[in-house]
């Protein structure tokens, strides 16, 4: 039903904002034709504006052959923008009622084999895909900010979208340059965005008890946490930090503590179950990767980030 993911060289970006202009981005310096839909040409200088600051650290990491934003196309009319496209990328403002309308459009107009990507950031795919004539070919491809750079793309699908569109993102997605994640259900914020939104709560909570600052937080991660989860993320720092035990150890030491009030975000319980989930999971990520060895990749790449900043900083 879809083409094979690695064929498609045209793509329509809607949305001039930060998110449509990184998009659009991204796409110019995997080397694609990109047709740009804004609503308005007044738009047309803040995009510009977006473009010119991500060419700068997409040349840094690399264009691929034939990249160029010569082969971009600006247009106003929504039709025209989606003449000849073979994916779509839709960055439209995050209110319900605006992407429903314009889904209801996207239905009628585009070929049935163009599957649509939404950068919705919490939206629900089932209430956008409420009024369009093909929902089964609509599926989320949820940036990070910006999507010129941060890999990052949750897909999950709605409950009309078909199991192929939403496999055949993930492909395309791939093979466009970024790191898909799959997600599993369809919730509300996906997954980095709650778990960012966890971190983004209790820092309002701190500040408005008076326990610490905008200033004390940004520290406490920017010197803490952030370095160590370029290189792991959160479950798997906790694994290699309890040397050769793991997840099992961590769980089986340190879950007590999750009745302590060390966050206003409530602990789940600690069943067998969960437990056996996380130390399973973490387990087959590790594969046959020792403590010895995972401990000192994540020093080497904590090193380079260091590094980089110190030399970025003028350090």
């Amino acid at each position: 039903m879809y083409p094979d993911p690695s064929s498609i060289t045209r793509i329509t970006s809607i949305g001039a904002g930060p998110i449509g202009g990184g998009w659009a981005a991204h796409f110019l310096a995997r080397g694609y034709d990109v047709t740009a839909y804004l609503h308005d040409a007044s738009e047309s200088d803040a995009f510009h504006a977006i473009l010119r600051t991500a060419w700068k650290s997409l040349t840094d990491l690399g264009l691929a052959a034939g990249a160029s934003l010569d082969r971009l196309r600006i247009v106003t009319d929504l039709e025209a923008a989606l003449d000849g496209a073979e994916f779509v990328q839709e960055s439209a403002p995050e209110r319900l009622e605006i992407k429903q309308a314009l889904y209801q459009r996207l239905g009628l107009i585009l070929p049935t084999d163009v599957v649509i990507g939404s950068s919705t950031s919490g939206l629900m795919m089932t209430d956008i895909q409420a009024t369009c004539a093909t929902p089964e070919r609509c599926v989320i491809g949820h940036p990070f900010n910006p999507p010129y750079l941060l890999p990052l793309v949750e897909i999950v699908g709605g409950e009309q979208t078909s199991p192929e569109a939403v496999a055949w993102a993930g492909k395309f997605y791939e093979i466009a340059g970024k790191a898909p994640l799959m997600m599993k259900k369809e919730i509300p914020g996906f997954v980095a965005t709650r778990l960012q939104e966890a971190l983004w709560r209790e820092a309002l909570h701190m500040v408005a008890n008076g326990e610490a600052t905008p200033e004390d937080i940004d520290i406490a991660l920017m010197n803490g946490p952030a370095p160590r989860m370029v290189s792991q993320g959160q479950c798997m720092a906790f694994h290699v930090a309890c040397g050769a035990g793991g997840m099992a150890t961590n769980l089986d030491q340190f879950g007590p503590a999750l009745k302590l009030p060390w966050s206003r975000l409530e602990a789940p319980e600690l069943t067998k179950e969960l437990r056996d989930r996380m130390v399973d999971g973490c387990n087959a990520v590790a594969g046959d990767r020792d403590f010895e060895d995972m401990a000192a990749q994540r020093d080497r790449e904590i090193v380079a980030v260091l590094n980089a900043l110190r030399q970025s900083r003028g350090g």
